[in-house]
């Protein structure tokens, strides 16, 4: 309608007698209408201009009178032309339209295309149900969401998401992530009273009624309070506008508000994906600076990128607070003089992995494959009497050493009998050794690599080794099940290859033969998805047999 022909007053006048008058007092123009309000709460940026007034005056004129028409509303762009004047800010205008839509109970959207109408809009809806759920609804989303991310593992063992109990949190030597429950949030950085403190200092020191023994093993993630309140009003505007989308049968919704329903729905399963690392960026550390001291507690926050996960064992890693490749056996050997660690002249390579996994004075590893992998560097080293230290496979009952090694490359295991020497006490040894053979050949004796000695003489040329001695007939077969924790295949079938299976091959002429035989019950029966999927893979992977039973 041309401009000079339309009667703005009159129209208005009709529109007014045709019941708009609630529209327009609620969203549109008066001294209590939401635009007002907007302009209030933001005088800075809106306000000046009137700018949310001005936008939603624009967006009645141009749609409450075609309120019939088939294609309903103003545009974008005529709304941009109605309501910017020269010299204004056109993103000013936008973010009023923004804040608008998210508030209006009577202001429609639609492809670009923006109208009011006489009932109300599933905006109001969604308010009125997300004011009304529970508490304890909004956290259980949360939790639920949580424990969707503890599948992403990054450089942890395990990722144990909101536990209720410090009994849902196993004790096991291996680094593991704890995210604490959105109950138990950090009220702020050194605060005594923190209820994520409180609940970390619990899971840390016992496991249900037992004191927990591998205290270095845990870091814990948890919430900050001030944002975790914005992550729950995300979450309440999810649960409402996913009822809503469930709902529109009941509430008699048209294509237009199940369209908006479904949108709606899904900008905010994206806001609070994004919230979620934005709440939980604070990780609490345990540490213990002085052996005989308290515990202290490390607190950082998380700036980074990915999952909660990734973005926790970063911060780790770069603090040093864990070490996922190998240790420095120099910082190692530091550590058995200084604490001390030594037990005698030895100490055993599991008592020495058991002493890293509990005691939060020593350097939390991620695994006890760093220990293995540092402790076979340090047998390496030249320097090794001022440096680092020499390996044993076994002390018999006399205290003598066998398989001793040092100043060579050699495979570090950790079967209970292994040890890691003191250079003291390996010299001895040696010299020991090399006196009762020097002895015997009336020559001069010197150390081979590898650790054994033989007689030599001033030439330095090795005489031959004193006869073997006659043993009984070694075994020449081995056989051995083992039962695997399924929620621990990766870690339990590489511990069989690496204690068992890698010194069996290793021998010369071995013929060595390795079967994972896998049983499953399962009561309720196994889903479509899951039957195709398993025997898919089974078949790329030349399983010799397999299938699934009815009976």
């Amino acid at each position: 309608v041309p401009i000079a022909d339309f009667d703005v007053r009159g129209e208005l006048t009709r529109l007014l007698d045709d019941n708009w008058q609630p529209v327009i007092e609620k969203d549109v123009d008066g001294e209590h209408a939401l635009p007002v309000e907007i302009d209030r709460e933001n005088a800075s940026q809106l306000g000046r201009y009137s700018a949310t007034r001005r936008v939603a005056r624009t967006v009645f004129l141009g749609s409450a009178p075609i309120e019939g028409a088939t294609n309903r509303g103003i545009d974008d762009r005529h709304l941009r032309l109605g309501v910017v004047q020269p010299g204004e800010s056109i993103a000013t205008f936008g973010d009023a339209l923004r804040r608008l839509e998210n508030r209006a109970t009577y202001l429609y959207a639609d492809t670009g295309r923006h109208w009011y109408a006489r009932t109300p809009t599933v905006n109001r809806t969604a308010q009125d149900r997300a004011a009304q759920l529970r508490r304890d609804e909004v956290l259980e989303e949360i939790r639920r969401r949580l424990r969707k991310a503890a599948t992403g593992r990054a450089q942890f063992a395990r990722v144990h998401a909101a536990p209720r109990t410090s009994t849902d949190v196993p004790d096991d030597d291996e680094v593991r992530l704890v995210i604490l429950d959105p109950d138990h949030v950090h009220n702020g950085r050194g605060a005594e009273d923190s209820a994520a403190r409180a609940a970390a200092q619990e899971i840390l020191d016992t496991r249900g009624s037992s004191p927990r023994l591998h205290r270095n093993m845990l870091a814990f993630l948890a919430a900050n309070a001030s944002q975790l309140e914005a992550l729950e009003q995300g979450v309440r505007e999810y649960l409402a506008w996913k009822s809503i989308e469930a709902d529109h049968e009941s509430l008699n919704l048209d294509s237009h508000q199940r369209n908006q329903a479904h949108t709606k729905h899904n900008q905010a399963d994206n806001a609070v994906e994004q919230r979620l690392p934005e709440a939980y960026n604070v990780l609490l550390v345990p540490t213990q600076p002085d052996p005989t001291g308290p515990v202290e507690w490390q607190e950082s926050r998380l700036l980074s990128q990915g999952t909660l996960a990734e973005r926790a064992a970063r911060k780790l890693i770069n603090d040093g607070a864990m070490i996922v490749d190998t240790y420095g056996y120099a910082l190692l050997r530091a550590d058995l003089d200084r604490i001390p660690l030594w037990r005698g002249d030895d100490i055993s390579v599991r008592e020495l992995w058991e002493l890293h996994a509990k005691y939060l004075y020593l350097p939390r590893l991620r695994d006890s494959r760093v220990l293995l992998e540092t402790i076979r560097a340090g047998t390496n080293q030249m320097l090794w009497h001022a440096e680092s230290w020499a390996y044993a496979q076994r002390k018999d009952e006399n205290g003598r050493y066998h398989g001793l090694t040092w100043r060579q490359d050699t495979r570090i295991a950790m079967d209970g009998n292994s040890l890691v020497v003191k250079p003291a006490g390996a010299q001895r040894q040696i010299d020991a050794g090399a006196a009762a053979r020097a002895a015997v050949t009336g020559g001069e004796v010197g150390p081979t690599p590898g650790g054994e000695v033989y007689p030599t003489r001033g030439s330095g040329t090795i005489v031959d080794p004193p006869p073997p001695v006659i043993r009984e007939t070694p075994p020449r077969r081995f056989h051995g099940p083992a039962e695997i924790d399924p929620k621990k295949v990766h870690t339990s079938a590489g511990q069989i290859g690496q204690e068992g299976v890698q010194h069996l091959a290793g021998l010369l002429g071995a013929n060595v033969r390795v079967t994972l035989e896998i049983e499953a019950d399962i009561p309720d029966g196994a889903p479509e998805q899951v039957v195709r999927t398993v025997t898919e893979n089974a078949r790329t992977l030349r399983f010799t047999t397999y299938g699934f039973e009815k009976e």
